[in-house]
């Protein structure tokens, strides 16, 4: 169930299960073979630090089947500001290609840009504030968890506007859709349970866990039966069976020490499932590493790994699961494990960044978006 995009052809060959699943998150029925189709790398800069170095702040875009060479970079100067008029970091990312629209989080806003215009169409302020987000996939609801307070907001992606509120009193942070709408998962810093909210009424429907801390990044299978977990004072995950709602098991990366870290303060802060479920990257910041298991047996089994040019925090891979994109800016090869580029900027200076999502465009329009978030896609009955 994998889409392959053979790139330098601009050539598709897509399994029609997998098809079916990402039609309907995306809005898309057919993707003829004959359309012109460009894969692009939307990459949101950091907010302040970016700023004050580099002297503005946005979403840097990248050509994905031309070596991840710039683009261009869309601006933001004007928005998600603090009361000195500088930039707030950036938060989080989403996007709905039927609907056209690109989401930023900051820590107070939510920002809407139109995909085609590549204009700000709103920005919204919540009481308190904004984290990393998720769309549904029909790109009406995104569930917008408040900057580490009690809150997760429920808004409409047309306009922003707070449909009601799921209050699970655990400092909110990650936000985590399953792949059919039904449910969206919910990890607070403050908490070792990972929330299920249900979609229908948008109600906490139960909790799973308790893991041996506060969950950090995470991520589910496509079957939504599995989620594995990134906690605090652990270097590598543990897993958490959905269906019978508790911890199943923890796996430590061996042959590593933990150490201090500049960023998050925990030693594995990024994890993800390859599309097709058969790995599981999972990152260490304080040996600049990211280590690779064998997600095919139970607990995941470790591989190899490799190293990187800065501490990851994020790992997040291509729709078709051919490339792993890491906060740090290096573009792996997934079916080989070897860094295939590095992202830098119009000046040819490093970027990095943990908000990366990837939009393909067919004759000029988006047609299929991406998720910040490395999840699983295999659903079997």
């Amino acid at each position: 169930m994998i889409i392959s995009l053979l790139s330098s052809k601009k050539a598709i060959y897509i399994s029609l299960a997998l098809l079916a699943i990402i039609s309907l998150w995306t809005g898309c029925k057919s993707v003829p073979q004959s359309e012109n189709i460009r894969r692009l790398l939307y990459v949101a800069s950091p907010g302040i630090r970016n700023y004050l170095e580099f002297g503005g702040h946005g979403v840097l875009v990248y050509d994905i089947d031309q070596g991840h060479s710039f683009v261009k970079r869309i601006s933001l100067d004007g928005y998600g500001l603090n009361e000195k008029g500088e930039p707030l970091n950036i938060k989080g990312i989403c996007a709905h290609a039927k609907t056209g629209k690109l989401y930023v989080t900051t820590t107070r806003h939510l920002i809407c840009l139109d995909l085609n215009t590549e204009k700000v169409i709103w920005e919204k302020t919540y009481p308190e504030g904004c984290d990393r987000m998720s769309i549904s996939p029909d790109g009406k609801i995104i569930y917008l968890p408040s900057f580490e307070k009690d809150r997760w907001y429920v808004v409409s992606g047309k306009d922003g506007s707070v449909i009601t509120e799921i209050v699970p009193n655990s400092r909110a942070h990650n936000t985590v859709y399953g792949i059919d709408g039904k449910y969206v998962y919910l990890a607070g810093l403050g908490s070792p349970y990972l929330t299920v909210a249900e979609t229908q009424n948008h109600t906490t429907a139960r909790t799973i866990g308790p893991f041996s801390h506060s969950i950090r990044p995470f991520t589910v299978n496509g079957n939504q039966t599995l989620c594995f977990v990134n906690v605090n004072d652990l270097l590598g995950f543990e897993v958490g069976d959905m269906v019978s709602g508790k911890m199943i098991h923890r796996v430590e990366v061996a042959g590593y020490e933990k150490g201090a870290v500049k960023r998050h303060g925990c030693p594995s802060h990024g994890i993800g499932l390859t599309p097709n479920e058969k790995e599981l990257w999972v990152v260490d910041g304080a040996n600049s590493m990211v280590h690779f298991f064998d997600a095919t047996v139970m607990p995941p089994k470790q591989m190899t790994s490799v190293a990187l040019r800065e501490q990851p925090g994020w790992v997040t891979f291509s729709i078709d699961g051919s490339l792993a994109w890491l906060s740090t800016g290096e573009v792996f090869d997934v079916k080989t494990h070897t860094i295939a580029a590095a992202l830098s900027d119009e000046e040819g200076r490093m970027v990095q960044s943990e908000k990366v999502i990837e939009i393909d465009f067919k004759n000029g329009k988006p047609f299929l978006a991406g998720d910040q978030f490395g999840r699983g896609y295999i659903t079997t009955k």
